[in-house]
């Protein structure tokens, strides 16, 4: 496998950046994830347009045109013979010194990774997953706006771990209200009365690029998609839930906190927003 790294495509082996660089040291840096399809780029543009803004948001300039990292982008699922995977593009600070001081900080470093990607087993699309609240909090968004995508997920790693503590593969975050956030690394729907119901985005939701295809195809199909703050006890009662990002897709959850949701598989609207979804990340995207 062949990676880019600040300016060449090297073997996985020589792909390395310098222990000082700030994104490495501090988490300094921002990212996307991104699905190849079928020989298409589901959403670049939208996950560029993001990129952007996270780089813009934590004052970091980005190393590359659009154009460029478009190019790049493709490049690397080209290099490596790639019709189908997962692209991860990351932008760091760039090599400093020891201290925090981002204008101490060279050229940000640019990186390109194009490889498969398999986040949960088969298992779970077909029987659906089961989460449960952690104790660790999402990272308020006075603190850090949720709509950054950056390179600290430490916040989602502990969730992690915890989920993995209960017993169970994945975690509920909730905010400093006590409100449901969204899980360690997807946005999570609930529908409830013939409407579909996702967290704000200022109740700690990343703001999602399969979130949004999901709430167009819902919309599409006829079902309401409201944007309202949610509790455990909407979560515990809802007909249906599942979870949505960019490796997960959409997955059907079916227990929350030991209790069961709607039926205890998967449900009839979920199966049919994930056959939509696969639908239009085939036949829509940027062709590499």
């Amino acid at each position: 496998m062949k990676v880019y790294v600040n300016g060449a495509f090297v073997e996985q082996e020589d792909a390395k950046i310098s222990v000082f660089d700030h994104g490495l040291l501090y988490g300094d840096g921002v990212f996307e994830g991104i699905r190849l399809y079928s020989g298409n780029i589901f959403k670049l543009e939208e996950h560029l347009i993001r990129l952007e803004r996270s780089a813009h948001a934590i004052a970091l300039e980005l190393p590359a045109a659009r154009g460029e990292l478009r190019e790049l982008v493709c490049e690397a699922c080209r290099v490596n013979g790639l019709t189908d995977g997962y692209i991860r593009l990351v932008v760091t600070r760039g090599v400093g010194s020891l201290g925090l001081a981002p204008w101490e900080c060279g050229e940000p470093g640019l990186i390109v990774i194009a490889d498969t990607i398999a986040l949960y087993p088969e298992q779970f699309y077909t029987e659906g997953l089961r989460l449960v609240t952690v104790p660790t909090r999402r990272v308020g968004a006075a603190a850090l706006p949720p709509m950054v995508k950056s390179l600290n997920y430490l916040n989602n790693i502990l969730a992690k771990i915890e989920a993995r503590q209960a017993g169970c593969p994945e975690a509920l975050l909730l905010n400093d209200e006590g409100k449901v956030a969204e899980c360690s690394g997807d946005n999570l729907f609930l529908l409830q009365g013939g409407q579909l119901f996702t967290p704000p985005i200022g109740a700690g939701s990343l703001r999602g690029i399969t979130r949004g295809a999901v709430m167009d195809i819902a919309e599409e199909m006829g079902l309401p998609v409201r944007e309202c703050d949610l509790t455990r006890y909407d979560v515990w009662v809802a007909e249906e839930c599942f979870a949505t990002g960019t490796a997960a897709e959409v997955i059907p959850v079916v227990e929350v906190d030991g209790r069961r949701i709607g039926t205890g598989r998967p449900g009839q609207w979920t199966h049919r927003i994930l056959e939509k979804f696969q639908e239009r990340a085939v036949s829509e995207g940027t062709r590499i």
